[in-house]
């Protein structure tokens, strides 16, 4: 794929990128091949970028770099604005959250004082620090219990929480992260995944993360980078465009075989066009009820009460003077939520061989989901593949 194909994220609202990489070369001494060449990329503020790849991609060489833990040997990158290969380096890095695979948290300080850590270093008064480390302990989810604790008395999951608390005691506008949640089992990995989601939706933060995990990139990112041996950028989209089109059989090879079974962890119900499907009010008359089993081809329709949904009614006995209030109705098994993903909401109609009701927590029905309708879906979705 052509470099200039990959270096350009659309933007929110046409807003400046926070990060800039412009032709990024590292070269390590007494090595034949730069583990990163020529890597151009812009990361929109705001947005959660992955970096992925196989082993000597350079993901984290140039996460590092952007922070400068690694020098780069050529190129230049900018932060908000700031070319920061000119930049003192320990403001850059006070301004730049990390959170890394280990934690990294210092075993002889609490919770309380690991979290403290850049706030002191600032010059922070200590009001002000503890109001921080309590606004943090809310937003990570960590119990305000475990602050006077050490690191070595916490979970995996408990630790990972507090570096990532660490990592944003500042405020800082943008957030590296480097393979941080391999360290804990899958559980408790796709939890903290889900806590990052909801955390970003909160603050809102730039965030890079390094992952060898194509899933765990597609569930997280906005924008993957999948990066070849060297650095060499093979695509930049989001995740849904590398998953239907994919820019180079590298990146077919790397995604994997199942492509469209994780575009369907992507995509929610909402996204879909929800259809009618066989679903009438209760005071509907025999002939409404035959027009929708017809029109359906079912013996069933869905039955409704100011908008919200009572169940399903068996009309294969049911005679012109009968009333749908009158027949015994079944609870929806097989019934979503409009934020349940189209993965979800596949598997229950595979497994009931019926269509879906889309039920809000309030009882509402927001239509159907078809099998049909999923697969348009999808369909409609596909962009045209990058050569």
């Amino acid at each position: 794929m052509a470099l200039d194909t990959a270096v350009a994220a659309e933007n929110h609202a046409g807003e400046r990128p926070a990060i800039v990489l412009r032709g990024v070369t590292k070269r390590f001494p007494g090595t034949d091949h730069p583990a990163v060449t020529d890597l151009s990329l812009e990361i929109p503020r705001g947005s959660i970028v992955a970096l992925i790849g196989p082993s000597g991609c350079g993901k984290t060489t140039t996460l590092r770099m952007i922070n400068r833990l690694i020098e780069p040997t050529s190129g230049t990158i900018e932060v908000e604005g700031r070319d920061v290969t000119g930049a003192d380096v320990t403001e850059l890095r006070r301004g730049i959250g990390y959170v890394i695979q280990q934690v990294g948290l210092f075993p002889h300080r609490t919770i309380a004082q690991n979290i403290a850590t850049v706030p002191k270093t600032l010059g922070w008064e200590k009001a002000r620090i503890a109001a921080r480390i309590d606004e943090l302990v809310g937003l990570v989810g960590l119990d305000p219990a475990m602050l006077t604790r050490y690191p070595d008395e916490l979970s995996g999951g408990q630790q990972q929480r507090v570096g990532v608390a660490r990592a944003l005691a500042a405020d800082p506008p943008v957030l590296l992260m480097d393979e941080p949640f391999g360290a804990v089992d899958p559980i408790v990995r796709g939890r903290l995944q889900d806590e990052l989601l909801g955390l970003q939706q909160r603050v809102r933060k730039t965030i890079v993360i390094v992952t060898h995990d194509i899933d765990e990139a597609i569930k997280l990112a906005d924008m993957v980078a999948l990066l070849n041996v060297g650095g060499i950028v093979e695509q930049y989209a989001p995740p849904d465009e590398i998953l239907a089109a994919p820019a180079s059989e590298f990146v077919e090879q790397f995604v994997g075989d199942d492509r469209s079974s994780k575009r369907l962890t992507l995509a929610r119900v909402s996204d879909l066009p929800f259809a009618q499907g066989p679903v009438v009010d209760l005071d509907a008359s025999a002939e409404d009820v035959r027009a929708a089993t017809a029109a359906h081809r079912t013996d069933w329709v869905g039955v409704t009460r100011d908008g919200r949904f009572l169940g399903w009614v068996d009309t294969r006995e049911m005679s012109n003077g009968d009333r749908l209030a009158d027949r015994p109705r079944e609870q929806p098994a097989a019934q979503v939520s409009a934020e349940s993903s189209l993965h979800h909401a596949m598997e229950i109609i595979m497994t009931s061989h019926t269509s879906v009701a889309v039920i809000d927590d309030d009882g509402r029905f927001g239509g159907v989901v078809t099998l049909e309708g999923i697969r348009a879906a999808l369909a409609e979705r596909v962009p045209e593949r990058v050569t």
